[in-house]
């Protein structure tokens, strides 16, 4: 039987490829202060939002307080902590829930502020960082247009869309703007977990699982399978998201949801899902790339590429959320060949994010 936490391998120091980090956090100073006072005020109506921040914001424990230096740094404490891990590249996005819990008009100019600082931190470190551009959901015409701007001139290669947005999702066309651009833009959206939303919670948290035990995956996946059967790569067939944590356990379930949902689509059970133009099955392997943010095990990652497909799935640490260094060293001695661990570590980043 195997063990469930493997003996990490020592770490190659130089291995013939890059190992670029695709899921990896950031918060700016002032946005850490303004969720600090929102947890004081108690405005916000989102009890995740407090489970999450009130211990990561507010917390006086050793963890809580080097989460939130490194979560906050975009430089010497950072890029310390990828050297001595091996990682050579990070993908950076505004950490969840980013601005998604503030009025969508005021989220849309804090976007723009945080993109700003974002981009210049990156123009500091150009060969270590890339990043995804935040925006505000539910302010749609201009949620596209900043991902437009922090792409054409930021330099940004995606957007982050921190999953619901205080209970609403995506999958309604009147939010779809944003993804018109993305797929205009040939760009992806990084779909990141949030807590469950407010409608679904209650259950997960007295025994502490709203987060990444188990209820990020819920709501995660579900926001997800709900923009696959609303119909949106329909829409924006060259639309691409991007998943972490081994897909949320979807591809996990991609045999069950395909045949389940081939059923239902044509029955007129639900007034609100109807067939599509392709299988669940297809949406799930041409229209979604995968990383194994928070998983530094090599059976469900190595299942993702024989299931999805080498090409779809990357490489990521979840920095600073969840930070083992040597999780790199068991990664590198995955009993793949030496293409898949290439395209793992680095090629398939590189093809989506655009890194030359």
């Amino acid at each position: 039987m195997s063990e469930r936490y493997p003996a990490m391998p020592a770490r190659n120091p130089a291995p013939p490829y890059k190992r670029i980090a695709t899921e990896e956090a950031w918060l700016p100073p002032e946005l850490m202060d303004r969720y600090k006072k929102e947890l004081e005020a108690k405005n916000i109506q989102d009890p995740g939002f407090y489970s999450l921040w009130g211990f990561f914001a507010s917390g006086s424990t050793p963890k809580a307080r080097a989460h939130s230096s490194r979560i906050q740094s975009l430089g010497e404490e950072r890029i310390a902590d990828m050297d001595g891990s091996g990682i050579d590249m990070q993908v950076l996005a505004l950490s969840s829930p980013g601005v998604q819990i503030f009025d969508p008009v005021e989220a849309s100019a804090l976007a723009r502020e945080y993109n700003d600082q974002l981009a210049e931190g990156i123009a500091r470190h150009p060969d270590r960082f890339v990043g995804l551009a935040a925006f505000s959901p539910l302010d749609p015409d201009n949620a596209a247009k900043e991902l437009e701007r922090g792409v054409k001139q930021l330099g940004l290669r995606g957007g982050i869309l921190n999953s619901h947005t205080l209970g609403t999702y995506l999958d309604d066309p009147k939010y779809w703007a944003l993804f018109e651009a993305a797929e205009a833009l040939d760009v992806p959206i990084y779909l990141h977990p949030n807590t469950p939303s407010p409608q679904m919670i209650d259950p997960f948290l007295p025994r502490g699982l709203d987060a990444a035990v188990y209820g990020f995956a819920c709501e995660t996946g579900l926001h997800a399978l709900r923009l696959v059967v609303s119909g949106l790569f329909d829409r924006f067939p060259k639309l691409q998201i991007i998943l972490g944590h081994c897909g949320e356990a979807l591809p996990y379930w991609l045999y069950r949801i395909d045949f389940m949902h081939g059923h239902i689509s044509v029955t007129g059970r639900y007034p609100n899902v109807g067939p599509l133009k392709r299988r669940a099955w297809d949406y799930l392997c041409d229209n979604f790339y995968y990383t194994s943010s928070g998983v530094g095990w090599a059976p469900p990652i190595q299942y993702v590429q024989d299931v999805i497909g080498v090409d779809r799935m990357m490489y990521a640490m979840d920095y600073p959320w969840q930070f083992v260094a040597d999780e790199v060293g068991a990664l590198d001695a995955m009993n793949i060949s030496d293409a898949a661990r290439k395209a793992f570590f680095e090629d398939n980043a590189r093809r989506v994010f655009k890194i030359t």
